[in-house]
């Protein structure tokens, strides 16, 4: 068996944002309980007391006995098991859609924001994305490649990209009539140049901002397709799965519920709390109102 990483190491970063002075009292806890959560799925492997798809008919809707610590679902699987697993692969998907979506929209908002002939063409198409209600468009995509992770991630990556478009565009769209950049352009800089070197770093602090409820978006869209049977596959251990299968017993035994739906909602209110805290950090005009 692999060593266990050391929790204290992984820990380190939340413990030095704790102590900034820009965190208030609700964003050190949501940074605590997200670092809990994380480290948690990061370590399920070895905290896990079992294989989370072992069945024991024997052992059917127990409460909490000796080795099953949260009890076990209607197949006498363990609870606490298939909640740490099943974190593992809603982080994935939501860190995943994150990153894919900011990097994919920030090199469309950058064309469109930078390049008037482009912009009308890309908006249109971005508007027309966003007509669309982003749950029934994953459903279709979904249903259009079959349920994967890979799949799942696209479906939900592409409802995304056109509000991270718009938002570098309009950053892109203030940051060109800057004089820095008119300089740029009258001393002959090339085009790539400019946009790294000029306008990209004025896109970082919105990106990072809209990338922390993407991310928590996208967690809370994963379990709502998986809560409707258009996510991966049913035998795969996510938190919307688990709360799909625990529903036909939610009179007998919420917990079957309960517990994946807490460690979702915690995840999902930790990110945004952090989220705003970023935004209130990033922002030099909340600064400002602040001071």
């Amino acid at each position: 068996m692999s060593p266990v990483p050391p929790p204290t190491s992984a820990m380190q970063p939340v413990l030095r944002a704790l102590r900034l002075p820009q965190f208030g009292w609700g964003s050190k806890i949501a940074a605590l309980v997200l670092a809990v959560i994380v480290v948690l799925t990061l370590l399920a492997q070895w905290i896990a007391p079992h294989d989370p798809l072992a069945m024991n008919p024997l052992a059917r809707l127990k409460g909490p006995i000796e080795g099953h610590p949260l009890g076990t679902d209607n197949f006498g699987r363990d609870i606490f098991s298939r909640v740490l697993i099943g974190g593992q692969l809603s982080l994935i998907i939501g860190i995943a859609t994150a990153v894919v979506s900011v990097l994919i929209g920030l090199v469309i908002g950058m064309v469109a924001g930078f390049f008037r002939t482009a912009d009308a063409i890309i908006m249109r198409m971005m508007d027309a994305l966003m007509a669309i209600p982003s749950i029934l468009l994953a459903i279709a995509l979904v249903a259009l490649n079959g349920p994967s992770v890979g799949s799942v991630i696209a479906a939900i990556t592409i409802p995304e990209i056109p509000r991270v478009v718009r938002l570098v565009r309009a950053v892109v769209l203030a940051a060109r009539e800057e004089p820095y950049v008119e300089a740029a352009i009258a001393l002959g800089t090339s085009m790539p140049k400019i946009l790294v070197r000029h306008l990209v770093p004025n896109t970082l602090a919105p990106l990072i901002v809209q990338g922390t409820y993407i991310l928590a978006s996208a967690i809370l869209t994963e379990a709502i397709l998986s809560f409707l049977g258009a996510g991966v596959s049913t035998e795969t251990p996510t938190w919307g799965n688990i709360m799909a299968e625990g529903r036909m017993f939610f009179r007998i035994k919420p917990e079957l519920i309960l517990y994946p739906g807490l460690a979702l909602s915690l995840c999902i209110l930790s990110i945004n709390l952090l989220g705003d805290a970023a935004r209130d950090m990033l922002d030099p005009r909340l600064k400002k109102r602040a001071g």
